[in-house]
């Protein structure tokens, strides 16, 4: 599937994310590890949810999961999304720790199952490269 082909606008950056999005459009995804009590943390914050620290610093994630929950969406909330329709969006609990919500590439979705293994594979969506999960 083309997801190139969405017209959409983008994510917008912020002091705040611009690491996480300046990693997806080099093909990595990165998320904050906190140095005080050393969990992992996504989505980006100013100070760790665990330990209130804001010592967090931004490093490369594996890249693997668990898919958690996921839908197909048939009716896109943004008509610019209507051409690649239906699409999958899941849930993926990262090898890190923290969950995640993202584009779930198409397989056969009969293979879609709970706890499946899935890996991050950098997809082209509306013009930027995104990180997106493929079923391992």
């Amino acid at each position: 599937m083309d997801y190139d082909l969405i017209k959409a606008p983008g994510p917008t950056v912020t002091a705040l994310t611009a690491p996480f999005w300046e990693a997806a459009n080099q093909g990595r995804l990165m998320i904050q590890h906190c140095e005080d009590c050393v969990r992992a943390v996504f989505y980006p914050r100013p100070i760790c949810p665990h330990c209130w620290s804001a010592r967090l610093a931004w490093r490369d994630a594996e890249g693997t999961g668990k898919l958690r929950s996921w839908s197909t969406v048939h009716r896109p909330g943004h008509p610019a999304w209507q051409p690649v329709a239906p699409y999958a969006v899941g849930v993926v609990a990262l090898s890190e720790g923290p969950t995640m919500l993202s584009l779930i590439l198409k397989q056969d979705e009969r293979n879609f199952a709970l706890d499946a293994a899935v890996t991050v594979k950098p997809t082209r969506v509306a013009g930027r490269l995104l990180p997106a999960f493929e079923l391992i």
